[in-house]
């Protein structure tokens, strides 16, 4: 890049401003950076169309139901009454990458937005390899349209109430409704459309209304029973993926039912990546647009007062909140993945004897653009922090581990700034972004479909952590609406089986 005339010179912008610094960004990102993103589109929207984004989960096109509304009055009243700002962009993992900007920002702001999310975040989507096994950037917005039209459809002809009650079922199950292992060939949605289609076809013509007039069981001792292992091995069992497992196995769902099921199934294995990578994705896009409006300004197509502006925002982004702050929540994911990543350019070109000896492959390579790359493609967050957090970075943000058991009186400080601290540290800060530790582990067990048809579920329990029992109740009366007959809940240590917990029956509510 050899012109040094600025791209703009005042806060507003119009259409072909947009434009221009959206090309020169991309001349910047592609021929020098060498970056992979998807193919963008760019679109404005007001700050009641951004809150309208967030409220459904920050998609486009969305399905309807209550709970949306209900998020998008809290959070246009917190932000009318300034008790909360908005996000600058929503951008959509899909192919072309959605980039929304927000009309109300200024021109330095676009340019950042569009550098942080068509470039930053879209050249992670389609690179990161979760976001390759896991998500159909070709087809989840046909996708989406088609959910959208189906539950439509499902409330006109089976009713409001009916659809809303599978839905708040299958939402309070949601994030037990992914398969946590890659399948053989990436989930592609037009497939799934196609197959809803025969699904459908399949039952028309196999349907019986014969079957309705069987007679019930009423009593009487039941069939015997098969053994415990034969059964679970037909069945599929044990089976993580709830929703999946009552799409698939609900005796008393109907085929409209099992296709709300297999929607927000879906829908939750979408943002199943994006669950695992926020550290990296958020410091991907960070420091994407960072060296993006860094190298604009080097080459003149930035004023000063545009680059003074920029600089402001982004300190905003990344500024880590004492741990006595008013302001302080964990853990801010840009500051420790941005953190992370310019400490890695640094130790390519101006390493030390510390990095050396910490990182052997990396200090001193010169490639500190090969060095992000390869990161953001082959790692999730436990593994990147467990991988490339150092020594510096930990100094830095003055990161150290404190042993907090509720047992004890006092705290006690685990690992301090020498090497076998940084290592305890590391391991540390990564466990807390393995997600297993976070979500509970929750299995269908046993089920007895030609007996009593109660569903048994088993919670692992790890580190001693149990449900909360109030919560667990509510899930569980949601999860027997579905199933249609009891379902029970015990809760086991993971390291030596022993039942710590049992929950009684619930049975499904009444209609």
């Amino acid at each position: 890049m050899t012109t040094n005339t600025p791209l703009y010179t005042g806060a507003d912008w119009d259409y072909p401003l947009i434009k221009k610094a959206f090309d020169a960004i991309e001349r910047v990102a592609i021929d020098e950076m060498g970056l992979d993103p998807y193919p963008s589109q760019v679109e404005i929207i007001s700050s009641e169309q951004m809150l309208d984004a967030y409220s459904s989960m920050g998609m486009p096109l969305f399905y309807r139901h209550w709970s949306f509304g209900k998020h998008f009055a809290r959070d246009e009243m917190y932000y009318r009454k300034g008790m909360t700002g908005l996000a600058y962009e929503i951008v959509i993992n899909s192919n072309p990458c959605l980039c929304y900007i927000m009309e109300e920002n200024t021109m330095t702001m676009q340019t950042l937005v569009m550098a942080h999310a068509a470039f930053g975040h879209s050249h992670f989507f389609k690179n990161n390899h979760l976001f390759r096994s896991w998500t159909d950037a070709e087809g989840i917005l046909d996708y989406l349209d088609f959910a959208k039209a189906y539950v439509a459809e499902c409330e006109e002809r089976y009713g409001l109430r009916e659809v809303e009650r599978v839905l708040d079922a299958a939402h309070a199950l949601m994030s037990h409704g992914v398969h946590r292992y890659p399948r053989r060939q990436p989930l592609n949605l037009h497939q799934e459309m196609q197959r809803k289609k025969e699904r459908r076809r399949y039952e028309e013509q196999t349907f019986s209304d014969l079957w309705r007039t069987l007679p019930q069981r009423t009593g009487g001792p039941a069939p015997r029973e098969r053994a415990l292992d034969e059964r679970r091995e037909a069945l599929g069992l044990p089976e993580e993926n709830l929703l999946y497992f009552l799409e698939k196995r609900a005796p008393r769902l109907q085929h409209w039912q099992r296709e709300i099921l297999r929607i927000v199934r879906v829908v939750s294995q979408y943002f199943y990546p994006q669950k695992q990578t926020k550290v990296m994705n958020e410091g991907c896009a960070t420091a994407v647009h960072y060296h993006l409006m860094t190298r604009l300004h080097e080459t003149g197509r930035l004023t000063d007062g545009a680059f003074m502006e920029f600089l402001h925002h982004h300190t905003n982004v990344v500024f880590q909140p004492e741990y006595d702050d008013p302001r302080f929540s964990g853990i801010n994911p840009y500051a420790l993945g941005f953190n992370i990543l310019q400490d890695l350019k640094r130790m390519c070109l101006n390493p030390t004897e510390e990095d050396r000896r910490w990182f052997p492959d990396i200090a001193g390579n010169g490639d500190f653009l090969g060095t992000w790359k390869q990161a953001w493609a082959e790692y999730r967050d436990e593994s990147f922090i467990l991988q490339f957090l150092g020594p510096k970075v930990m100094r830095d943000m003055r990161l150290f581990s404190v042993r907090d058991d509720a047992d004890e009186a006092n705290l006690v400080v685990e690992a301090i700034h020498d090497d076998g601290g940084y290592r305890d540290v590391r391991r540390a800060l990564s466990a807390q972004y393995d997600l297993a530790r976070h979500e509970p582990d929750i299995q269908v067990v046993d089920v007895d479909l030609s007996g009593d048809r109660r569903l048994i579920l088993e919670h692992r329990v790890v580190d001693g952590r149990l449900l909360e029992a109030s919560d667990a109740r509510q899930v569980l009366r949601h999860l027997a609406t579905l199933w249609g007959y009891g379902v029970k809940l015990h809760e086991v240590d993971a390291r030596t089986d022993q039942v710590l917990n049992e929950f009684p029956e619930v049975a499904p509510a009444a209609d």
